[in-house]
Formats: C-alpha cells, sequence, structure tokens
C-alpha cells in the first residue's frame, strides 16, 4: 500500500480530545502522511466547558493554500471537520476543488450539529453555506442532525426504514456522492451505521453505549479516513470505524472525571491492527 498525504481542516480545541488532537494521532496511526490546517484555535472545546477563548484562523487560508501551491504540494486525500466561520467554507471548497491529487478523495464531515440543535457557535446562516461543500465532497459523513439540517426534513428521534431512506435520498440532491450516516439504531438497545453508494444502501449495526461521549464523532470520521486510504472499501472502513469508536466508549466508561472525551489513544493499537 502507498503511503499517502491527507490533508485534514478542522480546528484545534487544545484541551477535549476532540477535532485536531483526534485526527492527527488516528490518521498517523493507520500510517499515513497527516497534514494539518487549523480552522479556529480553542481552549477546550464548546461542550461542558464555559468561558473558551476562541481565535478564527479565516484570514489565513488563502496565504497558505497559495503557498502549497507555489510549492507544488498536492493531497492523497482531504478531510474536512469543524470549520470556524461561513466565510471559512468557500475558501474550504477552494481547497477541496484544487488542492487534492487527480485521485484525491475529498471527505466531508458537516461536524455542526447532534441531538436536533446546533452547536453553539453556528446559525442556519452556516448550515446554507456547508451545503455549498457537498458537491465538492466524494464522501459526506453527517449524523442524523446534521442531516436534518442540510436536507431540510424534519429531525426525528424515533424513526424507521423508510425515514432514513428519505434522508439519504434528500441529502443525495444535494449532490452528496456516497453518504456514510451514523448514529442510525432501529430498537433500543443497538444503533449502527449507513452507507449510501450508488444508490445501494448497507447498515451495519452495532452495540449503544447508553453514556455518550463527546468527541466521537471526530474518531470515527477520522478512524474511517484511515481505514478507507489503507484500501479498504467504503462498507469496511465504516465498521471499522464504528467498532473502533465503541470501544474508545467502552475504555472511558469507568473513568467518571474523564467526562470531557474519548480515551482514544488506549485504543489505537486495535486500530493500527485491524486497519
Amino acid at each position: 500500500m502507498d503511503y499517502k498525504r491527507i490533508l485534514t481542516i478542522q480546528d484545534i480545541s487544545c484541551v477535549g480530545q476532540c477535532s485536531l488532537t483526534v485526527a492527527l494521532p488516528i490518521l498517523s496511526a493507520c500510517g499515513h502522511e497527516t497534514c494539518v490546517l487549523p480552522s479556529a484555535v480553542l481552549s477546550t472545546h464548546t461542550a461542558g466547558f464555559s468561558g473558551f477563548t476562541f481565535r478564527d484562523l479565516t484570514d489565513d487560508m488563502p496565504a497558505i493554500q497559495a503557498h502549497w501551491q507555489k510549492e507544488g504540494i498536492a493531497f492523497d486525500a482531504i478531510y474536512t471537520g469543524y470549520l470556524g466561520s461561513t466565510k471559512q467554507v468557500g475558501f474550504v471548497k477552494s481547497i477541496l476543488d484544487t488542492m487534492g491529487k487527480e485521485t484525491a478523495v475529498k471527505i466531508v464531515d458537516p461536524a455542526f450539529a447532534d441531538n436536533g440543535k446546533l452547536y453553539p457557535i453556528f446559525d442556519n446562516a452556516y448550515v446554507e453555506a456547508m451545503k455549498t461543500l457537498c458537491p465538492s465532497a466524494d464522501i459526506l459523513i453527517p449524523n442524523i442532525t446534521e442531516a436534518c439540517f442540510l436536507s431540510g426534513m424534519e429531525y426525528k428521534e424515533v424513526y424507521d426504514e423508510n425515514y432514513i431512506k428519505e434522508l439519504l435520498a434528500a441529502l443525495s440532491k444535494l449532490g452528496c456522492k456516497t453518504i456514510v450516516l451514523t448514529g442510525v439504531g432501529y430498537r433500543s438497545e443497538k444503533t449502527g451505521v449507513v452507507v449510501y453508494e450508488n444508490g445501494k444502501i448497507e447498515y451495519y449495526e452495532h452495540k449503544r453505549i447508553a453514556k455518550g461521549c463527546h468527541g466521537t464523532g471526530d474518531v470515527y470520521a477520522s478512524a474511517f479516513t484511515g481505514a478507507l486510504l489503507k484500501g479498504k472499501t467504503i462498507f469496511e472502513a465504516a465498521k471499522i470505524a464504528a467498532d473502533y469508536t465503541v470501544l474508545c466508549i467502552e475504555k472511558t466508561q469507568d473513568d467518571p472525571k474523564h467526562w470531557y472525551g474519548v480515551k482514544f489513544e488506549t485504543a489505537l493499537p486495535y486500530l493500527i491492527e485491524i486497519a
């Protein structure tokens, strides 16, 4: 397997085990050269901490991209996560459209909402801007909340397979070529991931852990990207990422003081072996 160069674009939350502090070690553990473009720097993530600092790095992006282009730098994959502003989405779209090699895989994790609500710094204008990234993505990795905001469908906590099919169909109209929809559960004790690829739907069901953890979406998207670039199929990578994320949560459950993230580092040996 070739040594891949991946660019990941998302924020740095200095404390909190999410975004770049998750993506960089997970992608590196999968054996890839991992390059980063920070969208913002926060003292902590925004869930559960108060008074966090936020430094928007939007204005740095065009100069960084121009320097890369001058140096002839290109990427085998580009994976985006939490972005810092609506204006920034336009710059990221330019990077997705121009900085990948001819065969580059472009993966977008919307990372703006969960549990039926937007994250604190986002609004509907940001959702509209995020929709413009969908045609540039080869693979979109939303949770159900993000899928609803992007598609305009009503968010439901209780649903059936027909609802999920409608949601995927609505998302595909935005230009999403392949969709990996996370957090899909039809039974109370189970959850899973749905892969929509070329009109075909596959579902992987796995254990549901009642007590969730912050940052698991970033863990999932990073592990998925890492496994995919190792040569796994989209569905295989989706399964590996799901199993790895569950293991990370399990390894955190016995530590009530570790409420702000998952101990993903302790599960890296599993990912290195299976990916």
